[in-house]
């Protein structure tokens, strides 16, 4: 379970530039680049289920746990707390 965070990949032909002016100049002639790359956020984002934020009282040593766990893995830790209690109430459901 080594993932790091999904970016929308995008394959963009973004020439080296010599300047920030150069680069700048080339974005505002190539806004269709940046839309496309909204567009394509937009319905990664849109197959996703449903959220709500929810407030929960925690030992503070399990979130210390949690914290390394996610470090050593390469994920946040609310992350990794979200996929452990996923995996529990699956395994709770087939109970």
């Amino acid at each position: 379970m080594n993932r790091s965070k999904q970016v929308p990949q995008i394959k963009l032909r973004v020439p080296k530039f010599k300047s920030e002016a150069q680069e700048a100049d080339w974005w505002d002639a190539h806004p269709e680049i940046i839309s496309k790359a909204f567009e394509h956020a937009l319905k990664k984002n849109r197959n996703r289920p449903p959220t709500k934020t929810v407030t929960i009282r925690l030992a503070v040593e399990d979130v210390a746990r949690a914290q390394r766990l996610a470090t050593r893995k390469g994920l946040g830790y609310q992350t990794l707390v979200k996929t452990l209690l996923h995996e529990a109430l699956k395994r709770e459901d087939r109970a």
